[in-house]
């Protein structure tokens, strides 16, 4: 891409961003007691995990930004809590930069305003006709479902590193805590040594064949447990800052005992791939039949590949060799490349589809934004500068052609095309593309691990 072009783009993109940052700005409502950001589009109103994870790693990169401003200050006071939520109007002198800490910190109060006693979190908080968050609702009645994905610590981390201030975080350590005894008890499989997803509700991409449809607790899929090393470096780093020495190894261990039994059981050496696996594996014996050798492995891999597969560079817990195996993929046009970044499902998996759908949004081979960032960024990770500059030019070409022709961004596109297939006025994840710049010229990512790759 031309330098002229791509800058233009890239110009487009930013005062896009920027000037619609308002319109994800939400206020406290109902039992949403706190300042949140949504995703926008059909979204509204809503508190999503990883959404807001992702929201916030693209704000904050922007936030220096937009200046001094004008517009009100959300505070810690929660609505119907002894406060108005609400602060003093354009005379506090409070600018956009201040607001979207406030929100970001908001997204965190919320979900830990809704921790039940046993440690669950939900996934999405949203405001409908009932009494709290249906998921809540769902676990008090004895139904387990999934939990909040392991974006939660990431979140914290990320919000504190960039004010450089851990302390406005540190009454919800006993509720991190009890966040990852929840998990533990409900969705750890200490056979394989991997998480599970409880069912094929709200995971993040909604219908990855891997999970979707398939039995429930069968799944210990890549996307979780990749995630899950990232949130577990996290809470070391939280434990640290708050002089928890001892809770610090603890998590740092159990991010090493996970990355063994990812490398262990989700690596194909044949086909270099990290899969999701199958972890409901046992004998079945019948009668006097199957007393011999039972069955000694622990999954089976479900050969299905889903661009979740490239999440362990980002979290940096490829090897070198994995590493340069799966750049290969990224870019083959028969699989998992594309004008356009990425393509969520290889287009020669049977599953490939890209219907228009809602509730289960699309995964099934449409790109979407944030896909990209998180190729983007494994590229990076393992020093592939030439790869990521190429991802981050066909990310742009995407969003840039959509705000041309539609004066707006969508959720998720057509590989073959680069035309939006649903959701206008999505911001969310597509901010991404201007991380991705900012990285190419050297800049940190917003949240950083240190340490090397394997």
């Amino acid at each position: 891409m031309e330098a002229e072009k791509k800058e233009k783009y890239r110009q487009s993109l930013e005062n896009f961003v920027m000037g619609h940052t308002e319109d994800v700005l939400k206020q406290p409502r109902e039992f949403i007691h706190y300042p949140f950001i949504d995703p926008g589009s059909v979204y509204d109103g809503n508190v999503w995990d990883w959404d807001t994870f992702w929201s916030v790693y693209g704000f904050l990169n922007l936030a220096d930004k937009y200046g001094d401003g004008t517009g009100s200050v959300a505070g810690d006071s929660p609505a119907g809590k002894g406060g108005s939520g609400v602060g003093g109007g354009p005379e506090s002198g409070a600018g956009m930069r201040e607001r979207l800490i406030e929100h970001a910190k908001g997204n965190i109060r919320n979900f830990f305003d809704h921790q039940l006693e046993d440690g669950y979190i939900p996934m999405m908080i949203e405001v409908a006709d009932w009494p709290e968050p249906y998921l809540n609702m769902k676990h008090k009645e004895g139904i387990l479902m999934n939990m909040h994905k392991p974006f939660l610590c990431s979140q914290i981390c990320l919000i504190s590193d960039y004010i450089k201030d851990y302390s406005w975080a540190e009454e919800f350590f006993e509720g991190i805590e009890r966040y990852f005894a929840c998990y533990d008890k409900n969705y750890y499989f200490e056979n394989c040594g991997l998480y599970v997803w409880c069912d094929d509700i709200m995971i993040g991409m909604d219908n990855d064949p891997a999970t979707f449809g398939r039995p429930k607790f069968s799944t210990a899929n890549i996307y979780l447990n990749s995630f899950m090393c990232t949130e577990f470096s996290a809470a070391e780093r939280i434990c640290r800052r708050f002089g928890k020495g001892d809770r610090a190894e603890y998590y740092k261990e159990k991010g090493r005992k996970l990355t063994e039994a990812i490398q262990r059981e989700c690596w194909d050496k044949r086909d270099e791939f990290f899969y999701s696996v199958d972890v409901d594996i046992k004998t079945r014996k019948f009668d006097w039949f199957h007393q011999g050798l039972g069955v000694f492995w622990k999954t089976l891999p479900i050969k299905i590949r889903v661009w979740s597969g490239f999440i362990p560079m980002y979290a940096k817990i490829a090897t070198k060799e994995q590493a340069a195996a799966m750049v290969r993929h990224i870019f083959d046009e028969k699989t998992f490349g594309s004008e356009y970044g990425l393509v969520t499902l290889a287009k020669d998996e049977k599953m490939f589809d890209l219907s228009v759908t809602n509730n289960p949004s699309n995964w099934l081979g449409p790109i979407w934004g944030v896909a990209n960032y998180v190729v983007f960024r494994g590229l990076l990770n393992y020093g592939y500068q030439k790869e990521a500059e190429i991802m981050y030019e066909r990310t742009l070409t995407l969003l840039g052609r959509d705000l041309e022709k539609t004066g707006s961004l969508h959720e998720y596109y057509n590989p073959f095309t680069g035309e939006p297939i649903m959701n206008g006025g999505f911001i969310n994840w597509n901010i991404l593309a201007l991380n991705m710049a900012e990285e190419l010229r050297g800049k940190k990512p917003m949240l950083w691990f240190e340490g090397e790759e394997r």
